[in-house]
């Protein structure tokens, strides 16, 4: 019971982290368009921090960083994200997780290049080595396999990066955001619907935050489609301050711990 609670703890603190979690297809989805390139909600060296709860316990800690340098992947000049999780101590003696993932993007259009997972989760492990082709539409696994992907396709941290950049002018409430996420090989879709503002009082002070409630799949892990929450800064970095689950477990949150390198002033309230 203990490792099916860590396991889903930790499953829920990556879907919080990318923004979105995989659910089923509505019938309409809002359409979007990408912030220009100009005006990127995140730049080279931005490091985001985060804090995992689950209850009243510390579960663990994570850590979202836009390398400072300038990649080139398939001769395309590519920004560089790696993603970090890991368990606390107490955790390890229950459920250790050791988690690392590195995504290349595309510096002119925001399509995945190169995706790299290293992940221990109790001793299960994987991992995964997928190249991108975006002008075919395509990507090989790494395992003899090339799958044909749609248009825009991202992987699970490039999506976290590219769902920043979605143009939320004119968003009305129940809107959903969505786009197609290569994982697992197979083609997931993650969708966003937009809940309106709200002002957050979070660890780091009080923030002025779009709040969104990804879909999920009501009954698996969540008891109801909007028990997972997410608040988005509301301003032009779109950085989560807090995510919020109530599983069939108990509940999860997720808190930002510290920031830096940002590309824009954040909205934060006096």
């Amino acid at each position: 019971m203990k490792k099916r609670i860590m396991k889903t703890t930790i499953f829920c603190a990556t879907a919080l982290l990318t923004l979105s979690t995989i659910g089923q297809n509505p019938k309409s989805s809002a359409k979007h368009q990408i912030t220009p390139a100009e005006h990127l909600a995140f730049q080279r060296g931005e490091v985001l921090e985060y804090r995992v709860h689950y209850g009243f316990v510390d579960a663990g800690n994570a850590r979202m960083e836009v390398s400072m340098s300038a990649d080139e992947v398939n001769g395309r000049t590519a920004y560089k994200f790696v993603g970090t999780g890991k368990s606390n101590k107490f955790f390890d003696m229950f459920f250790k997780v050791r988690d690392y993932y590195v995504s290349y993007m595309d510096e002119e259009n925001l399509t995945p290049l190169k995706f790299v997972r290293r992940v221990d989760e109790g001793g299960y492990k994987i991992k995964q080595d997928y190249i991108f082709h975006p002008d075919s539409n395509k990507v090989d696994n790494g395992k003899g396999q090339i799958v044909d992907v749609p248009i825009d396709v991202q992987d699970m941290i490039s999506a976290f990066y590219y769902a920043r950049n979605l143009d939320m002018t004119g968003a009305q409430i129940g809107d959903i955001f969505g786009l197609p996420c290569f994982l697992d090989d197979e083609i997931w879709e993650l969708q966003m619907k937009y809940l309106g503002t709200e002002t957050l009082k979070a660890d780091l002070g009080k923030f002025d935050c779009l709040k969104f409630a990804p879909v999920v799949q009501k009954g698996r892990i969540f008891k109801d489609e909007e028990d997972l929450v997410v608040y988005i800064t509301n301003d032009k970095n779109r950085i989560p301050v807090q995510a919020k689950a109530n599983i069939l477990v108990g509940s999860i949150k997720m808190d930002l711990t510290s920031y830096g390198g940002l590309a824009h002033p954040i909205a934060k309230l006096k």
